[in-house]
């Protein structure tokens, strides 16, 4: 997977073709880790997280074999970093396992969307970033899809045909997402993508293994299965992530993000029997044209920056 092997470096088609496969595989890999945890049964949120955690290092490290080595998922210049970004990402992971157990996969998923935008919002608050009108109107769109997923859960107060609670849960699933998003832009400059990952990956299992003192059950060998899988998908889906960046730029992979909706929508029916909401479905699109919107409007941004300097 190293952008320096087989010769794909060399070849800007080929290296695109790499990174939109390995986006897209990374949204079939969650997809299906939800699903695992979902086929798992009645298994406290705690023992989850700890099998996700602790599972999803196998990938890591085998991948390290073929990147930077196996020293590469320890070696870091700012622990304390990395115990921020893996705090907001394990609250995050509880919230939207949370939900899981609440919701129908797809309508976890089309939340788990509203993150760019809560991004945008974190990054001129915390980075100072500039967001101009076309991105602050964007946002607004955005949210109005937000409130037309929300309104079948009764969140604002109406009708409920779903869980307000499991609704909540992912809004904020996506929120403590957002800040992931904005941490690992602060750490990136001096942090491996391996040791981001790996760090996040032992909080994780630390985590979960601490609520299990409190609150665990026996489990027998059908949920052992599923949590393992969960774990590993975990894990691979991690890896397929960190790497796609390497062969194609983020704005560019953007779009294939919401791929992930087309696997919700076909695993929850064909294995669950779960037919989403309309209204959440049609709130997931107004949100991710609003997200989509976001991310041209920053590439074209990003151009007509680099344009500018060029001729300085």
């Amino acid at each position: 997977m190293c952008g320096s092997s087989g010769g794909v470096g060399s070849n800007p088609v080929r290296q695109s073709s790499l990174g939109i496969a390995l986006k897209i595989a990374a949204t079939l890999a969650f997809s299906l880790m939800y699903v695992a945890i979902k086929l798992a049964g009645a298994v406290p949120l705690g023992e989850v997280i700890f099998f996700r955690g602790l599972f999803a290092i196998a990938p890591l490290f085998v991948v390290s074999f073929y990147t930077h080595g196996p020293r590469s998922l320890i070696r870091t210049a700012h622990p304390w970093l990395h115990l921020r970004r893996s705090l907001a990402g394990t609250t995050g992971m509880f919230l939207n396992f949370a939900a899981l157990m609440r919701l129908p996969l797809a309508d976890v998923t089309a939340f788990s969307f509203v993150a760019p935008i809560f991004a945008t919002i974190l990054a001129a608050l915390l980075l100072n970033e500039k967001v101009g009108a076309h991105r602050a109107m964007a946002v607004v769109i955005g949210f109005a899809g937000v409130l037309m997923m929300v309104e079948p859960h009764g969140v604002l107060g109406g009708f409920a045909t779903g869980s307000p609670l499991g609704a909540t849960m992912a809004l904020s699933a996506a929120l403590f997402s957002a800040f992931v998003v904005v941490f690992i832009r602060q750490m990136s400059a001096t942090e491996t993508s391996e040791a981001i990952v790996f760090y996040f990956m032992v909080i994780c299992a630390v985590a979960g293994a601490v609520t299990m003192i409190w609150d665990f059950v026996p489990l027998n060998l059908m949920q052992i299965t599923w949590l393992v899988a969960c774990g590993i998908l975990g894990g691979v889906g991690q890896v397929c992530m960190t790497y796609c960046y390497r062969y194609a730029e983020p704005s560019f992979l953007a779009p294939f993000d919401y791929a992930a909706m087309i696997w919700a929508v076909a695993l929850g029916y064909f294995i669950f029997a779960e037919i989403p909401e309309s209204m959440v479905l049609s709130g997931a699109v107004v949100v991710i044209v609003s997200s989509l919107y976001i991310v041209w409007r920053e590439r074209r941004l990003h151009r007509a920056y680099i344009a500018e300097a060029s001729l300085l």
